[in-house]
Parts: C-alpha cells; sequence; structure tokens
C-alpha cells in the first residue's frame, strides 16, 4: 500500500492513509467511552455537569469527589493500562516474529503476576510494595525466558514462544500453590486480584502506568523501525545496520516494563495484549510494528470490555480479567485455525 511521507525539517514519516483513519476512529472510540465512563454510574451526570465539576472538582461536594477519586482514576487507568498491554503485545510479537507471541502467553504476564501475589499473601497491600514486586517478578521471568530461548548465541522466534508458555505453565502452578499459603484473608485479597478488576482504582493505580506509557511509549516508536528490520532476519538485519542484541534488549525491557506496570494497576488481563496488534494490523492492512495503532486499540477494547462488565444483567458481577480471558479464549482458537 503506498504511503505519503510527512517531513519535518530532517526528520520524515511514512503515513499510510487507512491506517491513519483507523487511529483517528480509534481515538474517536476511546474519548467516547472515557466520556461514557466518567458520565455514567449510580449518579449520572450531564455533560454541562461533567465540565462543571471538572473546572472545579474541589467544590462539587459529593460529586465532585466521585468524579475525581472513583471515575476519573478508574478511566485513566483503563486508558493506560490498555494502551501499555497493546504496545507491549506489538513489541513481543515482532521480536517473537509470531502473533501469538504476546507477554500473556509466553508467561510474562504471569511471571509478573507471581510477584505481586506473592506480595500480597506474605507481606500486604500497599499499592507501592505491589508494584515493586510485580516489576521484579516480570523482569525475572523475562530474562529467565531469554536465556532458556536463547541457542548458539541467537534467540529463536518459536523456541521463544515455546519456552515462555512453558515457564508460564509452570509459574501459573506456583501461582496456584502460593494462593493456598498465609493468611486466609490474604489469600482471598490475592484471588481477587488475580481475577483482574477495575473496581476501587485510585490515583496510585493510575499515575505509575500513566507514568510509564508516558516514557516508554515514546522509545518504542523509536525503535519501531528497528523492530521491523529484525523481522527480516538477523543477518540481513545486521548489514543495514541494526545493532541487534542492542534493540532487542531494550525493546524487550520496554515490553516487560509495560506489561508489568499495567499487571500492577489492574491484574493480569488476557486477550488485550494478544488481540489489539492484529486486529489494528487486519483493519488497516497496515506493515510493520503498529505502536500507536497497537496503544489505540488497547485502551479502546479495555475501556470498552469495563462498560460491558458494568452493565451485566441482573446482579451478575464479572471481573473484567475473566471477560477478557473469556473473549481471548475464543480470539485465540479462532488465531490457531487459521496458522498454517
Amino acid at each position: 500500500m503506498s504511503a505519503r511521507v510527512w517531513r519535518l525539517g530532517t526528520l520524515s514519516v511514512p503515513v499510510r492513509r487507512r491506517v491513519l483513519l483507523v487511529n483517528l476512529l480509534l481515538l474517536v472510540l476511546i474519548l467516547l467511552l472515557g466520556l461514557l465512563g466518567a458520565l455514567s454510574g449510580r449518579l449520572t451526570f450531564t455533560p454541562a455537569q461533567l465540565l462543571e465539576l471538572l473546572l472545579a472538582p474541589q467544590q462539587g461536594g459529593v460529586p465532585g469527589r466521585i468524579l475525581l477519586h472513583i471515575r476519573l482514576p478508574r478511566v485513566l487507568t483503563a486508558l493506560c493500562a490498555g494502551a501499555a498491554l497493546g504496545v507491549s503485545g506489538a513489541i513481543f510479537q515482532s521480536l517473537s516474529r509470531n502473533p501469538l507471541g504476546s507477554p500473556d502467553i509466553i508467561g510474562f504476564t504471569t511471571g509478573a503476576a507471581s510477584g505481586a501475589i506473592a506480595y500480597l499473601v506474605f507481606v500486604g497491600q500497599q499499592p507501592l510494595g505491589l508494584l515493586l514486586a510485580t516489576l521484579a517478578a516480570g523482569l525475572a521471568t523475562a530474562l529467565l525466558v531469554y536465556l532458556l530461548a536463547r541457542r548458539d548465541g541467537q534467540v529463536d522466534s518459536y523456541r521463544l514462544v515455546l519456552i515462555g508458555i512453558g515457564i508460564g505453565s509452570t509459574l501459573a502452578a506456583v501461582n496456584g500453590l502460593l494462593l493456598v499459603k498465609g493468611s486466609l484473608d490474604n489469600a482471598m485479597q490475592a484471588n481477587l486480584w488475580l481475577a483482574g478488576s477495575l473496581n476501587a482504582r485510585s490515583w496510585m493505580h493510575a499515575l505509575p502506568v500513566l507514568g510509564g506509557c508516558l516514557v516508554l511509549i515514546p522509545l518504542a516508536l523509536l525503535g519501531a523501525r528497528q523492530l521491523t528490520l529484525l523481522e527480516m532476519g538477523d543477518d540481513l538485519a545486521a548489514q543495514l545496520g541494526v545493532r541487534i542484541e542492542r534493540v532487542r534488549g531494550s525493546m524487550t525491557l520496554a515490553g516487560v516494563l509495560l506489561a508489568a506496570l499495567a499487571t500492577a494497576a489492574v491484574g493480569p488481563l488476557a486477550f488485550i495484549a494478544l488481540a489489539a496488534p492484529q486486529l489494528v494490523l487486519r483493519l488497516g492492512r497496515g506493515q510493520g510494528v503498529p505502536v500507536c495503532g497497537a496503544a489505540l486499540m488497547g485502551a479502546c477494547l479495555l475501556l470498552a470490555a469495563d462498560q460491558v462488565a458494568q452493565r451485566m444483567p441482573g446482579d451478575l458481577i464479572l471481573p473484567i480479567g475473566r471477560m477478557t480471558a473469556l473473549l481471548g479464549g475464543l480470539y485465540l482458537l479462532w488465531l490457531l485455525t487459521r496458522q498454517r
């Protein structure tokens, strides 16, 4: 597909019209879903009331506190966690050259969850400690998978996926064992967190993943072209001037941190990292690593899943992690049947 090139000084960016249109539509959907999340609930606001509360939330009484301390952190957490998972999925699917190579399939999300569960069961529920434990466990899992996947100094893509699936299965069993240890209350809290939820999200959950997105997504954008060259093979990429291990290491670190930050904020979620990059590639018929599109699609999927979870019929309460796992299982079956 032909692309126009936008130039700004010495910087040139190829832009495909269909990809740009898909990204703009996703951005509009995100704005509408975010607005719906801020307006709706047990206490409904009109757009005029919302604008008034946003301008002076401290003077809004109970509605202002609901908006400032409940709805805005929830919407922002969903937006940033979805974007982080989408970009992380795009990075690992490119590195593994496999649409199944997302962090939730190859064990990185499960590894990050292991750290969080161990912290919840044996230490406590402080958000900062939970965040650090999740990041440390996610990085340790990625390092283990990376080292085991190396053969003759190189990381084979299929070997990375298979070893990641094995490590993830092992850690899932470890997570189950951790839940039967410690006190009953802590184990129940860990079990609830494991289901994935956006309930009771605060600024302590939203700000770390927001900061991670602001730092790491631009880095992923800068490395997207080199990742695309790596997909053609290490030898050809090296001939084109790509520092293979440096790019692979830095992008792996960025992807693991994004997945771990999202997991610390909302719990382990399936489907988002797996599906967001593939959906945006199919809609836009684009090529390369869709960092912007995957971020927008991930945010859109998680915001939409949250709205559906809040509007289940009757008194049914479905954690958002269970809903994404249900949809993700169906998507995975469809994807596997299409692989040759």
